[in-house]
């Protein structure tokens, strides 16, 4: 048995490490060719091709239930044309068994999927938007076409790029009163996060007073303000890319400001049940081997996944955006594809003994 749990571990192993890095290396591809698209005086190939290297991890954590799908149909897929799968049931082992099997791989991808998701992946993405926005500016923070907007009380405020060592490139601040009238609005070149406070370099504002505006140049300054570096770190990354520890404590934050924070609580429960939903996949891919695609083609059963796969990630994408809308529990909506998903595999599995 242990033979057997090791040669089904290979089996779906390789084909779906093959599949995530030709997954990946496309992506690659077609990213550099779209960021070519943007190549200037300041942002060459060079800088183009380091961004889409720095943003891999993201890419590897985003096609992983993908390609666990797709591997699991390939392996297994191979094995029944080999009769294989015939002769190892013939032997005893059950479906339920065989599946547990298959399931051993997946698990371990999805751990190191999580941990990649959790620790790397953010912290590289916040690594290459910085490094292009700066890039992209030739070091005017001015000039810099990429930056991130947020609103703190009555303040707004625009960063142009934001470093994961705690400096900002180009901070634009506009602070309104009760009745949405300007009173100041303030451009700092750089600012350095200090403890509790952020320290300024190179500050020029201007202040409204009734009919008057009187501008204003400082050299230093400080800003005491909530939002840290951590706080930043998530700001300028989409929701579906933080990790699951900053997706709930921003949402926490934006609901202490009185802001709308139910795209993140979105993100947050979809990537908490995402590995759930993943052995869901599992399940209809060994359930399609054993039952309806048993005896097709594999290029029949690969379009099978892909329609899979697809049809998944619309669903939650579909229930995602109906919770938004219609202010609905995120919760639900991120769980209602994975338990759909999960009991399709049990029920087709099922059928298919």
């Amino acid at each position: 048995m242990i033979q057997l749990r090791r040669y089904l571990w290979r089996a779906v192993m390789v084909p779906t490490v093959g599949l995530l890095f030709v997954l990946v290396a496309l992506d690659a591809l077609f990213g550099f060719i779209y960021e070519l698209e943007w190549l200037s005086a300041n942002y060459q190939a060079w800088q183009a091709f380091l961004y889409v290297m720095t943003i891999s991890p993201r890419v590897f954590v985003q096609f992983m239930p993908m390609a666990i799908l797709l591997g699991t149909l390939l392996g297994l897929g191979l094995l029944a044309n080999s009769s294989e799968l015939t002769v190892i049931r013939a032997a005893g082992v059950s479906t339920m068994r065989i599946c547990w099997m298959v399931m051993r791989p997946a698990l371990f991808l999805l751990l190191l999927s999580t941990l990649a998701g959790e620790y790397v992946a953010p912290y590289t993405e916040q690594v290459a938007q910085s490094n292009r926005a700066l890039a992209e500016s030739g070091g005017a923070a001015l000039k810099s076409k990429y930056g991130y907007w947020h609103r703190e009380g009555e303040d707004f405020i625009h960063i142009n790029a934001v470093q994961p060592n705690g400096v900002l490139y180009g901070v634009t601040r506009y602070r309104y009163d009760d009745q949405d009238h300007l009173l100041e609005s303030v451009f700092v070149k750089r600012a350095i996060y200090q403890g509790d406070h952020w320290f300024l370099e190179d500050i020029s504002g201007s202040r409204v007073d009734g009919n008057r505006i009187d501008a204003y140049k400082e050299p230093t300054g400080t800003w005491n303000t909530s939002l840290t570096p951590e706080v930043l770190s998530v700001v300028i990354l989409k929701p579906e890319h933080l990790a699951l520890s900053k997706l709930k404590k921003y949402a926490d934050y934006l609901a202490d400001q009185g802001l709308e924070a139910g795209e993140y609580l979105l993100a947050f429960w979809q990537k908490l049940l995402q590995p759930l939903a993943t052995l869901g996949m599992v399940l209809v891919a060994t359930s399609f081997v054993f039952g309806p695609l048993r005896e097709v083609t594999m290029g029949l059963r690969m379009t099978a996944g892909i329609a899979t796969g697809l049809l998944f990630h619309y669903g939650q994408q579909f229930f995602g955006q109906l919770s938004l809308v219609f202010d609905t529990s995120p919760l639900w909506a991120a769980a209602v594809p994975a338990l759909i998903s999960v009991l399709a595999g049990v029920i087709m599995l099922q059928r298919s003994r």
